[in-house]
């Protein structure tokens, strides 16, 4: 029988809320890890936390298709009902996690100074950074199993336990970086110290949500001969390839329009920096959704329901466009005094505020591709995915900043809303395609 809207609406919401409370939670780790850290006697320790962390977060980040992969999966096994093979695509993503994960820690001679070169690290701030560098890329299977674990719980509706973990390690996390710098008197190792046994005790509770009741389940999947399918794997492996070169372009397009900013000079680089904290929150309060919604339609293709499917992007297009336009209206009422928050530089301020329009907009402009990135999340089309970074960043947002580099920094925000606009509008081509011939039950 099929799911009426009015129960969709409501499903939605229970699925969406613990998530943006968790993507909520996040950031406040960076502002405990700067008050720690800033009030020791030299600036060294802050700045080579803040360079190594951004190389950890471009490093693990590159590897988010591991979430995405794994709720898609997930959401379309339950929505089938079938318990092994929900069980079975975890243990996969898990081991190819693992792998990664080993192979960072086993290549971190190379890795770790290419990388904090390529941040521009030098003298005491390279010392300090490679320190923590050291000790963080240990941590490296544990974050990437729980972006398997996560995917998962949200493929599964247990938005409840993804938020209960990700709450719980940014605590564990923020005590243990009170005891060992402020306690103990450490330094950048201290706060990579705190780091690391959070994200492992991240993973043991995390395993402990996978687990818990289907323990036995568990032990007999792992002794299927069909984990170890080679079509299972040529499927996922396929699957995360084309998710990856997605995330690798996104990437591309932040850290390209940052470099670009940093051209222009130190205050409008400066400026962005404040205006994509903004965007940040906007992107986590629209994600909240999307996860939502990549959970509903995976059960519906699970299911091989499109009338669900239809109906989980309208619901969820409605509540996102709904946040979208309050998100605006925020920041077009608040957006000025939140930027005189932030900072006590007049420059900075100014700067800032010339250039806040833009942020301003992008709520009304990106909701489309946050939500469609849910919608073909939850189908596992990563080709589709992939098919549209590539449209979006190198056929929409390199020529538009090329023909708008005389507008400033004007011209690079004017090219990010169409790098928004342009995957939004692919996509919405592609899931009326897909409607139309009935494409989401093909597999990627």
């Amino acid at each position: 029988m099929s799911t009426p809207p009015a129960t969709l609406h409501l499903r939605l919401w229970a699925l969406a809320w613990p998530l943006i409370l968790s993507n909520i939670t996040t950031p406040l780790l960076g502002l405990v890890d700067a008050a720690v850290l800033g009030h020791l006697d030299s600036p060294v320790y802050l700045g080579a936390v803040a360079l190594a962390g951004n190389l950890f977060t471009f490093l693990f980040w590159a590897f988010g298709f591991l979430r995405m992969g794994s709720t898609g999966l997930a959401a379309q096994s339950w929505g089938a009902g079938d318990q092994g093979r929900l069980i079975r695509e975890f243990l996969r993503a898990a081991a190819i996690a693992l792998g990664i994960g080993l192979f960072m820690i086993l290549n971190r001679a190379w890795i770790l100074p290419l990388g904090l070169a390529w941040m521009q690290a030098t003298g005491d701030i390279w010392t300090q950074a490679h320190n923590y560098a050291e000790i963080r890329i240990f941590s490296a299977p544990a974050v990437l199993i729980q972006y398997c674990v996560v995917g998962w719980l949200i493929g599964c509706q247990r938005t409840r336990s993804a938020l209960i973990l990700a709450v719980s390690a940014n605590l564990v996390n923020i005590v243990l970086d009170l005891l060992f710098v402020v306690g103990f008197g450490m330094r950048a190792d201290g706060v990579a110290w705190a780091s690391l046994i959070a994200e492992y005790y991240s993973l043991a509770l995390g395993l402990f949500f996978v687990i818990r009741g289907d323990v036995g389940c568990f032990f007999t999947q792992m002794r299927n001969p069909e984990l170890w399918a080679r079509s299972a794997f040529a499927k996922l492996l396929k699957l995360n390839g084309d998710l990856f070169i997605r995330t690798i372009l996104l990437l591309f397009t932040f850290a390209f329009f940052t470099a670009q900013g940093a051209q222009l000079g130190t205050n409008v680089l400066a400026a962005n920096a404040v205006l994509l904290t903004f965007l940040m929150i906007i992107s986590n309060a629209l994600d909240g959704f999307a996860n939502g919604v990549e959970a509903l339609c995976g059960e519906a293709v699970g299911k091989r329901d499109q009338g669900m499917l239809r109906r989980t992007a309208r619901v969820g297009g409605v509540w996102s466009l709904v946040t979208a336009l309050l998100l605006t209206l925020a920041f077009w009422l608040g957006g000025e005094g939140l930027i005189y928050r932030l900072t006590d530089l007049e420059v900075i301020r100014v700067e800032a505020s010339r250039y806040l329009i833009w942020l301003i907009l992008c709520p009304l402009i990106g909701v489309w591709s946050y939500l469609f990135d849910g919608v073909f999340v939850g189908a596992t089309q990563g080709k589709a995915m992939r098919d549209t970074i590539i449209v979006a960043t190198l056929l929409v947002f390199l020529p538009s900043w090329w023909l708008t580099q005389g507008w400033g920094n004007h011209g690079l925000w004017f090219s990010l809303c169409l790098f928004l606009a342009a995957r939004g509008a692919y996509q919405a081509w592609l899931y009326k395609t897909f409607c139309q011939h009935e494409k989401w039950f093909i597999t990627n």
